[in-house]
């Protein structure tokens, strides 16, 4: 049915796996200088693999639903959620992280395009998390973390992560670009 909640979260990262092809596109067509070259073919790289990984996600989800013996026989024909992704992703973060001055305030979505692309991309993988979550809750009848599948788990820790990938990934095409971050100044009394 068109308002499962498996369909709502597959879909969701559908959308978020056309956001980044927008993305990789706003790279693409945005100003470098020399020197940031290389770092810029190394994000476009890292999120076309993020584009590969999310397939894997989407497949998985999917084939949610089914009787636990169907289920063990159709995932052993999909490609493995590995825990590496969550891994390599930290490892993006940390590379991104080092150069960007700590935050003092609010981040408002923008700079120039390719970031402002990766706070959409941001936005759209914290829905997908939520509605992950609300699938895999439909999914088991329960609300008890303790009897989610591994897959289950692996998904929800990748996509959380993918969130917080894309909040630095923005930081981080700003300073590439030397674009001042837009900060959030709330007016006073």
């Amino acid at each position: 049915m068109k308002d499962d909640p498996r369909l709502e979260a597959y879909g969701t990262l559908d959308e978020l796996n056309s956001v980044i092809g927008i993305l990789i596109s706003d790279i693409e067509n945005e100003r470098w200088s020399g020197s940031t070259l290389m770092e810029v073919d190394r994000v476009k790289t890292e999120l076309a693999q993020i584009q590969s990984d999310l397939f894997v996600l989407g497949s998985h989800l999917a084939t949610g639903g089914e009787s636990r013996e169907d289920q063990s026989k159709n995932r052993s024909h999909l490609p493995l959620i590995e825990p590496a992704v969550v891994v390599r992703l930290e490892e993006a973060m940390d590379r991104m992280s080092v150069d960007l001055s700590p935050l003092k305030n609010f981040v408002l979505p923008g700079g120039t395009r390719p970031a402002a692309s990766a706070h959409l991309a941001r936005t759209i993988a914290r829905r997908a998390e939520r509605a992950i979550v609300a699938s895999l809750l439909v999914d088991s009848g329960s609300n008890q973390a303790s009897e989610a599948e591994e897959w289950q788990l692996l998904t929800v820790t990748q996509i959380n992560r993918l969130n917080d990938y894309f909040f630095v990934l923005a930081r981080h095409l700003n300073r590439l670009a030397n674009r001042d971050e837009p900060i959030w100044k709330p007016k006073k009394g």
